[in-house]
């Protein structure tokens, strides 16, 4: 399917490409989400309608030009027509996680002078309600009111009557969704983005209208798109590569984007919809590895050995395949009959039965997991980039996996002396809110400064060694990239995440973070009893069982990079605990400070 964009993209506005997408695509579904279990439907005509009522309703409530709305809910389909009727009014959105504490939330509202604050429901408007001032939000707007018939509070109301009152204002004046559309300027702010970063106070990155619509025109390199493809909406639409994804990508290429019910409910809604499109972080994708793999537990010695045998099958063919080299015949029929007994079983029990396009990003994934995927026939592209270059810098297409792959159109990659990535394009953001001694550190010599530390190699294919901050340097002098350690631990259906330790240490030590569910079901299978998650992480038998994960890949490292003591994280973390980012991955330094005990206690007496 060709690329459905106004031939001059960059005078494009996010509003302008709205608006085309739904002239051209009219009653066709754009989205779908679930109602009291039933799976309703969205056309663009609808969602176009419904994002007006929400500009021209901001607009009645006095949002200029330029002014920030912030929106604080889980990833559902009001988000995008708060996203869009607020861009779509001359304002800029900006997005929070709906797991963000009451003081992440004032932190940023009050950084952003956000005029208008969008929230799910009650829990989310509590945040806001306990904050001592609000000096800036002049109106507070309420996606669910369950729970709120008694509130009296002039300043809160629900969508509902903000597109009512939108819809009253268009009736009104007919000239006013047109006069709206054409505020926005391709150079103007359009999203405001903060960064979940591992270190200090989010900063907000400021992406225009040209940022936006360069990524949709540089998404040509990424993938083929068919008018019939699916997605499936989990991940916070406040990150950048989900607001690709759902509310930007849409408008270039046909589809329908489905929202998940909620976290919980994504793998059940995998399966459910079968998605023909699915990107997701590093996490997702090894969680479903583990399913798969602890699956096969419970099979019969037969089927155990019928998948295996598949599984060797299926590896060969990918190996063929990414090398370019033809399939023997032999083969191409062995493929076929695995698919039959074992591999199309496991595509469907991961809800990746129609997926043809299988996505990872936001975080390095290990090679191991790319290359297990491959033999279930899924060929997963692999995506670098970052909130400040737009979303993609570059796209795998047929590299071998431990490659992000070459930059897409549009991108230049350099590489600095100290191996820092620089990247140009039309994508790299404008600067930092508030914050221009932090944008001239990124945006120097006319180049954006990643903070991230790769190769290239002479087919141009970029390969990440790790963050610029976080390589060190053991007390012998050996330089270590520690996420390549913890990519390869984190492959073990056991583990969860991995932090390694060991700047100007004599050797490598770790923290370790168990998969709960994978690990409690084997203790169970061995009839041990725990009580919680902090005593299932003291049982000896768990303490074995990762010990033998850790010997498994300390026998494929050198014995410099080798992980000579580790120690279990006792606390379950979830994505609101401060120990994590909202994108599932470990606050390296803040981890290394709340644990310190710990980790001296590993290097006590050595």
């Amino acid at each position: 399917m060709a690329l459905d964009l106004p031939a001059d993209w960059s005078q494009c506005t996010v509003p302008a490409l709205f608006a085309h997408a739904v002239a051209r695509r009219g009653d066709a579904v754009a989205l779908m989400y679930k109602d009291y279990g039933i799976w309703q439907s969205v056309t663009w005509r609808e969602y176009g309608e419904r994002a007006a009522a929400v500009a021209a309703g901001l607009f009645d409530l006095g949002l200029a030009a330029g002014d920030r709305v912030a929106i604080l809910a889980e990833t559902r389909h009001e988000w995008l027509y708060a996203d869009l009727g607020t861009q779509g009014a001359g304002g800029v959105a900006l997005g929070l996680y709906p797991t963000a504490s009451t003081e992440q939330v004032g932190y940023i509202l009050n950084d952003s002078a956000a005029v208008i604050a969008i929230v799910e429901d009650d829990q989310q408007l509590d945040k806001l309600l306990d904050l001592p001032a609000l000096p800036h939000v002049r109106h507070i707007v309420v996606m669910d009111m369950d729970g709120l018939a008694d509130l009296e509070d002039a300043r809160v109301s629900s969508l509902d009557a903000l597109m009512e009152r939108g819809r009253a204002r268009l009736a009104a004046e007919p000239g006013l969704a047109a006069r709206l559309a054409g505020i926005a300027r391709p150079g103007d702010d359009a999203i405001l983005v903060y960064t979940s970063g591992t270190t200090g106070p989010p900063k907000g990155a400021r992406l225009t209208h040209r940022n936006l619509a360069f990524q949709l025109w540089a998404w040509q390199d990424v993938a083929p798109t068919e008018a019939t493809d699916e997605t499936l909406a989990f991940l916070p639409l406040c990150h950048v590569a989900e607001r690709l994804m759902t509310a930007l990508r849409p408008l270039a290429y046909p589809g329908v984007v489905n929202f998940a019910e909620s976290p919980d409910a994504v793998l059940e809604n995998l399966r459910e919809v079968q998605p023909t499109v699915f990107l997701a972080v590093p996490r997702i994708w090894e969680k479903l590895y583990s399913l798969a793999t602890l699956a096969q537990k419970d099979a019969t010695p037969l089927q155990r050995l019928v998948h295996d045998w598949a599984m060797r099958i299926g590896t060969a063919v990918a190996e063929r395949r990414l090398a370019g080299r033809p399939l023997p015949l032999p083969l191409a029929a062995a493929r076929r009959i695995a698919g039959w007994v074992a591999l199309d079983n496991v595509r469907r029990m991961l809800g990746l039965s129609r997926c043809r396009l299988a996505g990872s990003g936001a975080a390095p994934i290990a090679p191991e997991v790319i290359r297990w995927y491959g033999a279930l026939d899924l060929s997963m592209i692999e995506l670098y980039g970052q909130t400040e270059c737009g979303g993609i810098a570059t796209v795998t297409r047929g590299a071998a996996p431990g490659s992000v792959g070459r930059a897409v159109r549009g991108v230049e990659l350099r590489i600095a002396d100290d191996g820092e990535i620089l990247i140009a394009s039309p994508g790299v953001f404008p600067g930092y809110r508030n914050q221009p001694g932090k944008t001239a550190e990124a945006l120097a010599d006319g180049w954006l400064h990643t903070g991230d530390v790769g190769r290239m190699d002479d087919e141009g294919n970029l390969s990440i060694t790790d963050r610029k901050s976080d390589i060190m340097i053991t007390s012998g002098g050996k330089n270590i990239t520690p996420s390549e350690i913890e990519n390869k631990l984190k492959f073990s259906p056991y583990i969860t995440d991995a932090v390694v330790i060991g700047d100007a240490r004599k050797f490598l030590t770790c923290l370790i973070m168990i998969d709960h569910d994978n690990v409690a079901e084997y203790v169970a299978d061995r009839r041990v009893a725990y009580t919680d998650y902090a005593s299932l992480t003291r049982l000896p038998a768990v303490r074995e069982l990762i010990d033998a994960e850790v010997t498994r890949v300390n026998d494929g490292l050198s014995a410099v990079e080798g992980i000579k003591k580790f120690a279990l994280i006792d606390v379950l973390l979830t994505a609101e605990d401060e120990e994590m980012t909202p994108t599932l991955k470990l606050r390296r330094r803040f981890v290394s400070q709340k644990y310190a005990d710990m980790i001296e206690a590993m290097y006590r007496g050595d």
